[in-house]
């Protein structure tokens, strides 16, 4: 009897204890926690979702999409509430032009969601959402495009698939070109669908930005063409060309080949992403001239008729300069020492500028800077001055030809932009206008400081013509006169230069009374032949042909008549 006695005692006990649990987990559930359990309770049948907004489009001067977002679906089905699963497979197997027999092993799965296809068209995917089959869904996603495929890649850059831009202009005007995203809440059925009825709340999202591009799509075309043709015919490694508009500093056409398919960037070398023309550094060599020339002539070292010796070489901080052919060319003028690309010239006038002179002059025209041109990724180039360390006094003879120094393509370009426009520079730029629902921004030229004065400008670009003229240079273009300069710079190697390789370069302008359009070009490693006039001048010269045709730009003669 006790023992039974105490088995009931037990039993008893144990159901005290879990009616004390029971009854503390309903206070807990009913009266501490109430709350919390209401909001889940709530939120199993509250749906929200997050907008994506519409990227900002990217036009260019006329007009004309270069980048774009597109409507695509991504198809899925939830099997078990599919109520005819044979006939969803047919009419899907003929819409997406699928297996019918594997759309309808999905159908029937006992999965609670399949995937059925990803990226489909707007037109498909909106069929699929008229025919409003239970179960079946198609959720809009938007992709970018890029109408003109590979053309102004590098410019454009491309948009990851979480929205984000990166490269040329998707990655510098992110922000503004990704918008502002919307929210939709309200509640859920239980096939998860938003209750047309219910409780709701709907913020919509902000489209991005539109940018208008400086860039005109003729001009872009023609640069990809002519650069790739030569950078193929001359066999080099690659190339970049850059066409501005100097009185503005508008960038017509920026174009490196090779390039790639912005539209496809997953498949593409990602060491073609970065854009060469504002990234990469190079040593410009002779076209780095024009700015030695541009100090000493407004310092007032020289003048036009100025004459020096040249005896082949001249010793500067105890490193000998040479000439490019090794001889000596006795009293030149300065027309001369840039009609035959001097060095020993141009050295003897960085000498008599001093250090202090020749390297401000350096910085006046935006070197060892960035040009803050509106493009991800620019870098400043490399400039040692006589501040640091490692400047050696051989460093102003090398640098006066544009050995020793790393400029990007877009300083050089821009720096004899500034000659062009009477001694002013000015900062590049890609974006003419910029729109949103709000505003319409007209983006205005930017005088970043007078490099040169006027008349120095003018009478450099004078005696550049002359130099071209007398050097009977491959760049020159009938009926115009063309000012302008090559360059062949040995490419640096550790313990010094590559004996063969060179980086050829031509940067013109024209008409050089009224200068419309400056064009650089840039033949990295050619094999053909490593001259600048060789390759780089041509090619200029093909360029500026047609650019005078699609630009408009009247003849010498008939600009004189108009005056």
């Amino acid at each position: 009897m006790e023992e039974l006695k105490y088995r009931i005692y037990a039993v008893l006990a144990v159901m005290c204890a879990s009616g004390l649990v029971l009854v503390g987990q309903l206070v807990r559930w009913q009266i501490i926690q109430h709350n919390a359990f209401v909001e889940i309770a709530t939120a199993e049948h509250r749906d929200e979702l997050v907008i994506a907004p519409r990227r900002g489009e990217m036009r260019d001067q006329s007009g004309y999409l270069l980048a774009t977002d597109v409507m695509q679906y991504n198809i899925s089905a939830s099997p078990k509430i599919i109520s005819d699963p044979y006939s969803t497979a047919d009419r899907l197997a003929n819409l997406l032009n699928l297996s019918r027999d594997e759309l309808l092993n999905k159908l029937t799965s006992k999965d609670l969601w399949v995937p059925i296809a990803n990226n489909v068209s707007q037109p498909i995917g909106e069929t699929i959402m008229k025919w409003d089959i239970v179960g079946l869904k198609a959720d809009v996603r938007t992709k970018r495009m890029y109408p003109e495929g590979n053309v102004a890649s590098h410019l454009l850059g491309f948009v990851n698939e979480n929205g984000y831009g990166f490269y040329g202009l998707e990655g510098y005007y992110d922000g503004m070109l990704r918008g502002k995203p919307g929210l939709q809440k309200g509640e859920r059925s239980p096939f998860g669908e938003v209750i047309p009825w219910g409780i709701s709340n709907f913020i919509p999202p902000s489209s991005g930005t539109t940018l208008h591009v400086t860039i005109r799509r003729n001009v872009q075309y023609l640069i990809e063409a002519e650069l790739q043709k030569a950078v193929q015919t001359y066999q080099a490694k690659r190339g970049s060309v850059i066409v501005l508009e100097p009185k503005t500093g508008a960038v017509l056409g920026i174009a490196s080949y090779p390039n790639y398919d912005p539209n496809n960037y997953g498949t593409s070398d990602e060491n073609l992403f970065v854009d060469p023309s504002v990234s990469d550094q190079y040593e410009p060599g002779s076209v780095f001239k024009i700015v030695t020339m541009a100090a000493g002539l407004d310092a007032n070292v020289i003048v036009p008729e100025t004459t020096i010796y040249d005896g082949g070489s001249i010793e500067v901080g105890g490193r000998v300069i040479y000439d490019w052919d090794r001889k000596a060319h006795g009293t030149v003028d300065m027309t001369t020492i840039m009609a035959q690309s001097l060095n020993v010239g141009i050295a003897q006038i960085a000498v008599a500028l001093g250090k202090d002179r020749f390297y401000t002059y350096i910085k006046r025209f935006g070197f060892g800077r960035l040009t803050e041109i509106d493009l991800s990724g620019e870098g400043p180039g490399t400039l040692k001055t006589p501040k640091d360390a490692t400047w050696h006094e051989s460093d102003i003879g090398a640098n006066s030809f544009g050995q020793g120094i790393a400029v990007t393509p877009m300083q050089m370009a821009n720096s004899v932009a500034a000659v062009a426009n009477d001694g002013l520079l000015m900062k590049p730029h890609l974006v003419k206008r910029i729109v949103d629902s709000d505003r319409e921004v007209e983006v205005k030229p930017m005088i970043v400081r007078r490099a040169v004065s006027e008349k120095t400008a003018h009478t450099l670009t004078d005696l550049l013509v002359t130099a071209l003229e007398q050097s009977d240079s491959a760049a020159l273009v009938p009926g115009y006169r063309v000012a302008g300069k090559t360059g062949t710079a040995e490419i640096p190697i550790p313990g010094g230069y590559h004996p063969t390789l060179t980086v050829a370069s031509f940067v013109g302008y024209l008409p050089a009374d009224n200068p419309q359009v400056l064009v650089l070009v840039i033949i990295d490693r050619p094999t053909v032949s490593r001259w600048g006039n060789d390759t780089a001048a041509p090619t200029f010269a093909r360029i500026a042909k047609q650019l005078v045709i699609l630009l408009d730009i009247p003849p010498d003669s008939v600009q004189v008549t108009m005056k």
